[in-house]
């Protein structure tokens, strides 16, 4: 009685532990149910505590969990069993993606389950370090620096839990030692001695308890981590936006631009399309000298399959029609496009709003109007077939045609702009007569003019530093964002209607598709995010052009002249190959290369994959090392394992010469230190007095026979070998 009481507080501390892991899910996710989780560690204990055969117990735990998922996401009754056929097929493609490490594309059924086996493991480990081992230091270190990390950084207020905690973990802990102490010096225990010992243990725990909470508490010595850490997170926003280091993708907070930031291979969406394509978000129209933000916000919706208004092409520009799917492993309430859009198509009732300046466009569900992030969609659009002779019969003398409104819309600048930034573009445009030249000229001036692309020294613009002149003038060093706004105020200056593009490259080609053999399929990660910019004629619409050195889009311009003859002067890069005809050349080129191994080419080729995964391989490094110094702390438990697998096969009497030997090894290891001088049976003497038998003494008999007389009887190693395995088992019991 008296143990199972015992126990009975044990397991009532472990499942306190354990529950403050749970108390800040719900408050910092978008977890429901908590309840149904601590029930489930409560259930857990209780069928431990109980004793029931492990067979019982986890046919309650796995009832418990279906039960529960069924409450928790299908509508369908849990005794209909329709619903776990479904639930399979969930599981079966939820390890699938696994495989594939496709993370974000785990559905909110299969987590359920994934946290119900993991605390179902938990409680495992708890009740082993409970009642096994009886120490819980370093489950109670870690519940400690668990809610302290979630009182810095989230809103969590860890306060009472932190207090809870330092009751629970301390009286466990002064329980386990008493425990311990009666099992090393075979004390039994009483009422008595456990009153003795548990009162001074209560009045210490709330001693400190009192001490703690009214004591005076010291100023801080470090500052404050989080506003640090979130500048280096964010580039925008209200605290310090353009300060610290931002991690690239999309972002919707573009007022405060500049700054360096490390890069970041999530994947955001797959395309599977005829060719590689700019994929846009969003458009912004008004510069603040520090960034871009929209001039106004205006949305309206429509239809998830009505025409989609946005930036029609002319009636005067040749088109031809295309389609693409894209299949989105982010959780994006909004419309990935290409330029051109027509239409897209899903897979269920969809809305979409329309926010007219920026272009972007959300996806909202249809029956409640509440944002939506769909897996995957198909759009329909057209791609233009521009001629540079449409695109140079804009002039300055031709502004006229358009609207006073948008002109003055699309050529906004702050009066502070500095001057030299209109001089240079009127510099560089001078001998230019229409603007798709002076457009042009601007975007060459990027890549002649010693600037420089880089992501990490990236300047950030001061309070009375213009963003666009700094890195014109002074530093000359940026990324997309730097080039893109660069060339949209420079073509502003000097009066032609530009915009600032935000969006994705084209991404990194995986694969033809298995289902459309003319389409390719595409990778689109947090790398692809870039900005680009859009400039307006008023007889050819919105052109895309690319100032970001190292980088081209895919927009198609005939430079042929009426009479079928290209200037030399007017070429343009030529298209990428496509990825078959790289294969191809690849192939070719391999075939005329003699293979020789390269020193140096081997070297440099290792040198290019650890600078490109040195996280991954530092994280195998410290894991190997790591793995290796446990194995090695642990030595004294899995060598003698290894020695008693190894010597039961063998069947030899004088196997006992070598096996004492490593017994002998063993006690050294497991603590019973032997003495310089002490002989063998004085030793044999003192083992069997601490393990209370007299297998050491017997085996040390058959020992010495075998090593001053080298005789013994024969199959006196069966007899020997029991005795041996005993003791070692005893070692690592």
């Amino acid at each position: 009685m008296k143990r199972d009481f015992q126990s009975f507080l044990l397991y009532m501390f472990g499942f306190l532990l354990l529950w403050e892991w749970l108390r800040p899910i719900e408050q910092l996710t978008t977890t429901d149910h908590v309840e149904m989780f601590v029930i489930f560690i409560l259930l857990s204990f209780t069928l431990a505590f109980l004793r029931m055969k492990w067979i019982w117990q986890m046919i309650i735990k796995v009832w418990f969990i279906a039960f529960s998922i069924n409450m928790f996401h299908y509508g369908e009754g849990f005794y209909q069993f329709s619903w776990l056929s479904s639930f399979t097929n969930d599981l079966t493609t939820n390890v699938t993606m696994i495989v594939s490490r496709n993370w974000l594309g785990l559905t909110n059924e299969f987590r359920s389950f994934l946290l119900f086996i993991l605390l179902w493991l938990m409680v495992y480990l708890v009740r082993y370090w409970l009642l096994n081992r009886k120490r819980i230091f370093i489950f109670f270190f870690m519940t400690l620096i668990y809610i302290t990390v979630l009182d810095t950084f989230t809103l969590y207020s860890a306060k009472t839990s932190i207090i809870r905690t330092v009751v629970v973990g301390f009286a466990v802990m002064g329980m386990l030692t008493y425990y311990r102490i009666l099992v090393k010096e075979n004390v039994n225990s009483n009422s008595i001695a456990a009153r003795k010992w548990m009162r001074p243990l209560v009045l210490m725990i709330a001693f400190s308890v009192i001490i703690g909470i009214i004591a005076p508490k010291f100023a801080p010595i470090w500052p404050d981590p989080v506003p640090y850490l979130k500048a280096a997170s964010n580039k925008g926003g209200e605290e310090g936006p353009g300060n610290g280091i931002a991690k690239v993708g999309y972002g919707t907070d573009d007022s405060r631009l500049g700054g360096p930031f490390i890069g970041d291979d999530s994947i955001v969406f797959r395309s599977e399309a005829e060719e590689k394509n700019y994929w846009k978000v969003e458009t912004k129209d008004h510069y603040t000298g520090k960034g871009w933000i929209p001039s106004e916000l205006n949305p309206y919706r429509i239809g998830g399959e009505d025409l989609i208004p946005v930036s029609p092409i002319p009636a005067t520009v040749e088109t031809r029609d295309e389609s693409a799917s894209l299949f989105m492993f982010m959780d994006y309430d909004h419309l990935i496009y290409p330029a051109g859009i027509q239409r897209v198509q899903f897979q269920r009732n969809y809305i979409l709003e329309i926010e007219a300046t920026k272009e972007k466009i959300s996806i909202l569900n249809g029956f409640d109007s509440s944002p939506v992030a769909p897996d995957s969609y198909s759009v329909e659009y057209k791609v233009p077939e521009y001629r540079a002779s449409e695109l140079r019969e804009t002039t300055t003398a031709d502004q006229g045609q358009i609207d006073a409104e948008f002109l003055a819309r699309y050529t906004q600048l702050p009066e502070n702009i500095p001057k030299r930034v209109r001089e240079l573009a009127q510099s560089i445009t001078e001998k230019e007569t229409n603007w798709f030249d002076k457009a042009r000229a601007v975007e060459r001036h990027f890549g002649d003019s010693g600037f420089t692309y880089s992501q990490s020294d990236v300047a950030v613009p001061g309070e009375d530093d213009d963003y666009v002149d700094q890195f014109l003038f002074d530093t000359k060093i940026g990324y997309c964002d730097n080039f893109s706004t660069s060339m949209a105020v420079m073509l502003r200056s000097i009066g032609i209607p530009t915009r600032w593009v935000k969006g994705y490259t084209g991404g990194k080609f995986l694969e033809y598709s298995e289902e459309h053999s003319s389409k390719q399929i595409y990778e689109i990660t947090n790398n692809n995010a870039h900005s680009w910019v859009e400039v307006y004629f008023p007889n050819q619409g919105w052109v895309p052009f690319e100032p970001t050195k190292g980088f081209s889009n895919s927009v198609s311009i005939d430079f042929t002249n009426d009479d079928g003859t290209t200037p030399a002067a007017e070429t343009t890069a030529p298209p990428a190959p496509k990825p078959q005809q790289n294969a191809e050349e690849n192939s070719g080129s391999s075939q005329k290369t003699e293979t020789t191994f390269s020193f140096n080419g081997f070297w440099l080729n290792l040198e290019s994959v650890f600078r490109k995964n040195w996280k991954l391989v530092l994280f195998v490094v410290v894991v190997i090392i790591g793995a290796a110094g446990l194995m090695y702390r642990l030595r004294g438990k899995w060598i003698p394992r290894l020695y008693l697998l190894q010597f039961r096969l063998r069947k030899k009497d004088e196997n006992i010469g070598k096996a004492y030997l490593i017994l002998l090894d063993q006690l050294e290891r497991y603590g019973l230190k032997r003495n310089q001088n002490q002989t063998l049976r004085s030793y044999a003497r003192y083992i069997d007095t601490f393990f209370a038998s007299r297998e050491m003494s017997k085996l040390t008999d058959r020992y010495e026979q075998y090593l001053y007389h080298q005789k013994l009887t024969e199959g006196s190693w069966k007899d020997s070998r029991e005795l041996w395995e005993n003791l070692i088992k005893k070692t690592i019991a």
